[in-house]
């Protein structure tokens, strides 16, 4: 792994492949119910789990809740990649152990058959890129992280032209969303995927988080994704 400051104060990590043979993962079932009771909690009850059959190094389900009276939006939420810790650096006060949610409109199709179509998977891809990263490349995730779709970035899907994701804490939930504490006392931090333009990227690059956050404020973003919003930067 290589390390670069930007103009905007970022670090940037270039991260490369690990080396070693796939490794099967195994969920861990305390885990399991207890991000499942913390999601009825604080979102609602679990309407369906997409599993994984065969999983290297982490094993990540994707939970599902649908749309309610208190949530206009569904939300997918990971289980399993809190199942090892992140490479987390000594001066950074934050959880070892992570999981990650996006919310998407209510007319998202959600069906295999719509999966087979890339512009309505790849949030669900995207979920489970993100959590198997910090294990695969020995590295973290973050408040204000940001992780483009390649090199340059491309575009998630051919109906978008969002390319990159932030990792923000929980926008349209309780505040206590944000962590959990198992029965077995790991601490998990739950964060937000938020997709982001190039343009916005690059902002946030070379004039730092706080002037991204001020044009995503400023355009009324609200978390949910919303693959045809305009950049916030235009």
């Amino acid at each position: 792994m290589t390390e670069e400051q930007t103009p905007g104060g970022s670090r940037v990590y270039h991260h490369h492949a690990r080396t070693s043979d796939f490794e099967v993962a195994h969920g861990d079932e305390e885990t399991i119910a207890a991000v499942d009771r913390h999601i009825a909690q604080y979102l609602g009850e679990v309407s369906g789990v997409w599993h994984e059959i065969v999983s290297d190094l982490v094993h990540i389900d994707v939970h599902v809740v649908a749309p309610s009276a208190d949530h206009d939006f569904y939300s997918l939420v990971t289980s399993g990649m809190s199942d090892r810790p992140m490479t987390v650096p000594e001066d950074a006060d934050v959880p070892e152990f992570a999981e990650l949610v996006v919310h998407l409109p209510v007319d998202w199709p959600l069906t295999q058959e719509a999966f087979q179509e890339e512009r309505h998977y790849w949030p669900i891809r995207l979920l489970k890129v993100l959590g198997r990263l910090p294990h695969e490349y020995g590295t973290w995730l973050g408040h204000w992280h940001t992780i483009p779709n390649g090199d340059p970035p491309e575009p998630y899907a051919d109906d978008t032209a969002l390319c990159a994701a932030m990792i923000t804490p929980p926008v349209v939930t309780a505040a206590e969303f944000d962590e959990l504490i198992t029965p077995s006392g790991k601490r998990i931090a739950f964060y937000q995927v938020l997709p982001l333009h190039a343009d916005e990227l690059a902002l946030k690059l070379t004039e730092g988080t706080e002037a991204l956050l001020d044009r995503l404020n400023e355009s009324e973003v609200d978390g949910v994704v919303d693959p045809a919003r305009p950049s916030c930067v235009r």
